[in-house]
């Protein structure tokens, strides 16, 4: 997603800066993947730092739009209702895991309904935006629901039930607080919100945004802050052991986390949650990583392994 736009401003100041090593370190808790069923397909497949903003008209597509070729896209599954799979035996019967992919396909096409505003408990702010895009047209939102397809195979085979906020079954949103609402009635076990960035062309790697702490109006993260920093590092950690790509060099100070009080999905939260940033659609050589489906599947092996590390403990 880019940072221009209501829901997506600019983060506020830096944290403290945390070493890269401590990120690292949470893909290596012993234990965490323990039982990991590697899952191979034969595909062939909300700036900071030194980075500008993408303007506004960075989160349209182009007319050129790109699309995978078949033999890029995610395993066939089975279909289920609502986006909701049914879960097997595994490790994780039992746990529920919903899985955000940012943005709507459709949302291009209504841009009056999601720019009504909605309550965030902070302050006002538009239902959504349309996402951004890489320099030849391939859509954040289709590059998010794609790999939220692949991890809902990969979690599935864990034995978790797996929810997502839409499957392109609706115009357009849901709303960012819609997006916050089916997690918490899912009573989900974790949460992920799955982006990519629309910074420029230079800024490269993946950030993971965390809740601060916001207690006003409506919302109150306090009791997920702690949660769902532990499941933002062990997302981090696989993200670079499995994808190889490195932190973010804009945002987080090398580690790959940045923590925010402005964003509505987080904000309305009652169960653990994160964002993650995979990569930068407006540089060149993220964008040739974020558009083969080959690094799409490794990017959904990582976010997953460290969903898995998380709810194992």
């Amino acid at each position: 997603m880019s940072y221009a736009g209501p829901e997506f401003d600019p983060p506020p100041a830096r944290r403290p800066r945390r070493r890269l090593i401590a990120v690292l370190g949470a893909a290596l808790v012993a234990g965490a993947l323990a039982g990991w069923l590697v899952v191979e397909t034969t595909a062939g497949s909300d700036t900071g730092g030194g980075g500008t903003a993408a303007s506004s008209t960075a989160g349209k597509p182009s007319a050129k739009a790109s699309t995978p070729s078949d033999d890029e896209k995610p395993s066939p599954t089975s279909p289920t209702p609502k986006g909701t799979s049914s879960a097997a035996s595994g490790p994780l019967k039992g746990k529920v895991v919903v899985i955000d992919p940012g943005h709507n396909p459709g949302n291009v096409r209504h841009t009056t309904e999601i720019n009504q505003k909605v309550d965030i408990g902070t302050s006002r702010k538009e239902c959504d935006t349309t996402g951004t895009s890489t320099n030849d047209g391939y859509t954040e939102a289709k590059f998010t629901l794609d790999v939220a397809h692949r991890m809902r195979t990969l979690l599935q085979r864990q034995g978790a039930t797996v929810k997502l906020t839409h499957d392109a079954d609706r115009p357009y949103g849901p709303c960012i607080d819609e997006r916050a609402r089916i997690g918490n009635e899912a009573d989900a076990d974790a949460v992920v919100s799955l982006h990519a960035d629309g910074s420029g062309a230079g800024n490269r790697g993946f950030h993971v945004i965390l809740p601060g702490e916001v207690h006003a109006g409506a919302a109150d993260t306090r009791p997920i802050v702690a949660p769902s920093r532990e499941l933002g590092e062990r997302i981090a950690g696989n993200f670079v052991r499995v994808t190889g790509s490195a932190p973010s060099n804009y945002v987080g100070d090398g580690t790959g986390l940045v923590t925010r009080e402005d964003l509505g999905g987080l904000n309305l939260s009652t169960v653990p949650k994160v964002f993650i940033e995979c990569g930068n659609m407006r540089d060149s050589k993220d964008a040739a990583l974020l558009t083969s489906g080959a690094w799409r599947q490794k990017a959904a092996q990582g976010i997953s392994e460290g969903i898995v590390s998380f709810l194992r403990g």
